[in-house]
């Protein structure tokens, strides 16, 4: 089987800005026309945090980036793997926008966001790699596969993989869908490992034949607004299609290569992007084994930490390995099943055991 990938440390930052529901309700929401909406935001938010469980969701604070996030959950990554930063081979930051001043709609790029966090980190090997991955929110896990492929290949032995974003610098403010979005980032720190555990087994895809502008960059909702600025936009309820037909069948397919079965599997960590959604996700999946979904099986943190794209499954993981989810944890052996879904139109699951 040759060298696996395992999860020797993990780290997350989450903002420490809270923006509950209510802070919602003073704004001025347009549909896409431009148009008021007939009921009052009362009742948009209700209705919002019905579908998306969402009941408030952080924001970083004003003089940090993208790439100031990624750096503190990476600190804190290596710190619980307990290495020398000088041993890293590879550093990947997953990511959408870049690095957003506060106050600006401009993403920074130059130079990657790994190679900022390897200056923060104060690196000096040359050796050590620093790249970005643009994958939309299923970013992070692609970053795992590819750290994952370095190390069972032979051509790595200790991985750090980060994903960051601060998704409300870029969101449409009259927009309601900007409700959704957070700010946030979470690490890993994988390192070669003769053990038969780590990652079993994964599968990506990529949908762009009629699903690729399903999330685009797109005008403000406000006409009076510059419309060369361009903020986040969704098809929300497509995205919502894709995601429930897609992403259970690629989970299925991931699991029965990966030589586990699905009474195996203890947990699921999915892209926090909308509970109703996720749960649909989880109930057809457990629908293709004629299955119930098993009570306990999906940690969700979306309800208090909202949509951080990249950042969502990596914070989870994190604060489940730290004992921080009231009524879940993890165990050496377990099985878990990583899955996501994001712009592109991407979709990646992975099998792990710990």
């Amino acid at each position: 089987m040759g060298m696996q990938a395992k999860i020797i440390g993990t780290g997350s930052y989450i903002p420490s800005e809270i923006q509950e529901n209510e802070s919602f309700l003073h704004h001025e929401f347009l549909d896409e026309k431009g148009a008021s909406y007939e009921h009052g935001n009362e009742v948009i938010i209700e209705k919002f945090q019905s579908i998306t469980g969402i009941q408030e969701r952080r924001y970083a604070p004003a003089q940090f980036k993208a790439s100031d996030l990624a750096f503190f959950a990476a600190e804190t990554a290596i710190g619980d793997a307990n290495i020398d930063p000088e041993i890293l081979d590879y550093i990947i930051v997953a990511h959408n926008f870049g690095d957003v001043e506060h106050g600006s709609h401009q993403s920074d790029m130059l130079p990657s966001l790994a190679s900022r966090v390897k200056h923060h980190l104060r690196i000096q090997n040359p050796k050590c790699v620093a790249y970005d991955v643009l994958f939309g929110c299923p970013g992070w896990i692609e970053g795992v596969i590819q750290a994952q492929a370095f190390i069972k290949s032979g051509m790595a032995k200790n991985c750090l993989v980060i994903g960051a974003e601060t998704l409300s610098r870029i969101v449409d403010k009259y927009d309601r869908d900007s409700m959704i979005y957070s700010d946030g980032a979470g690490a890993v720190v994988l390192s070669a490992t003769e053990e038969t555990t780590g990652v079993l087994h994964h599968e990506s895809a990529s949908y762009t034949f009629d699903e690729a502008y399903f999330l685009y960059n797109g005008s403000s909702y406000n006409k009076s607004v510059r419309p060369d600025i361009k903020y986040i936009k969704m098809y929300g309820r497509k995205i919502y299609e894709f995601a429930c037909k897609n992403v259970p069948t690629a989970m299925k397919d991931c699991l029965d290569k990966s030589g586990m079965g699905i009474d195996q599997v203890k947990k699921i960590l999915i892209h926090q992007a909308n509970e109703k959604m996720d749960e649909a996700i989880i109930k057809r999946f457990y629908k293709l084994y004629n299955l119930p979904v098993p009570e306990g099986i999906m940690p969700m943190i979306i309800n208090t930490l909202g949509n951080s794209s990249v950042a969502t499954i990596p914070t989870l993981l994190d604060l489940l390995m730290k004992g921080k989810i009231e009524n879940q944890s993890l165990h050496k052996g377990d099985v878990v099943i990583f899955a996501s879904v994001g712009a592109g139109m991407n979709i990646n699951a992975m099998v792990y055991q710990f």
